[in-house]
């Protein structure tokens, strides 16, 4: 089950470094997992702080952060 989440969190990586944002239907759909199994990959990727949310009248969306803390890389 981890290493499927690790997969599914790894695809929603690449999908929005590809697409920018998407919310979390549009990535249960375009990734083609079940809707349990991308939030528990979305909830990898914030743990890990790689990702932002932002609230809009039509819902969540997500987007990869930005920028890295360069503190992180040394």
């Amino acid at each position: 089950m981890l290493e499927n989440i690790g997969s599914v969190a790894g695809a929603i990586w690449h999908y929005l470094e590809i697409n920018n944002e998407a919310s979390v239907t549009k990535l249960t759909r375009e990734i083609g997992g079940n809707e349990r199994t991308v939030l528990m990959g979305v909830g990898w990727l914030a743990r890990e702080g790689k990702i932002d949310f932002e609230k809009r009248k039509q819902g969540t969306y997500i987007t990869l952060k930005t920028h890295q803390s360069d503190a992180a890389a040394a």
